[in-house]
């Protein structure tokens, strides 16, 4: 079993793989539409986290996928399924392989759908970024959740200009500098 991150999973893996392969799926767009009431905030402060918004063909959101050992599936699974319970639901997508002669594979993705009760939709980045400066949860704050995911990010696809996450991370920096 293969499984994608493409927010927190990517630098917060607290689950066993066997490997990690960097690359994207194609037609989704990375947004911060999904509040966190579970882990980056409160039910009454909720952080905002990524989710998926399906997008054009030639959209594509970078994240690492990893290879889950047999013998740990049903574990991971259990555990994924605990952590993502904040409105996220799992799909089947097609993943490509930075490098380009790996070949394509199918892995399963959490996404946060607009039926689900955490789904927020669209704001203006600075706002998103108030939003995000003010709100922690029981995984910590969710400044170090955007700070870690733009920093990863450049990591590990340092030639792809995630605009929406780095417009976000811009006024993030900006309102810290001002307090």
């Amino acid at each position: 079993m293969w499984i994608f991150g493409y927010g927190s999973l990517i630098w917060k893996v607290d689950f066993p793989f066997e490997e990690k392969v960097i690359g994207c799926i194609k037609g989704y767009k990375r947004r911060f539409h999904q509040h966190s009431t579970d882990h980056r905030g409160t039910p009454e402060k909720p952080g905002r986290v990524v989710t998926l918004e399906v997008g054009c063909e030639e959209d594509e959101v970078w994240g690492v996928a990893y290879r889950i050992k047999e013998d740990d599936i049903e574990k991971v699974s259990a555990h994924l399924d605990y952590r993502e319970r904040g409105g996220y639901s799992k799909r089947t997508v097609t993943f490509y392989p930075k490098d380009s002669n790996k070949s394509s594979l199918q892995l399963h993705v959490y996404i946060g759908t607009e039926d689900n009760y955490n789904y927020v939709g669209e704001a203006h980045e600075a706002d998103i970024a108030k939003q995000i400066v003010d709100s922690a949860g029981p995984s910590g704050t969710n400044i170090e959740y955007i700070l870690n995911l733009a920093k990863s990010m450049r990591e590990i696809a340092p030639n792809i200009n995630d605009e929406h996450l780095y417009k976000i991370e811009m006024n993030v920096l900006k309102l810290l500098e001002e307090k």
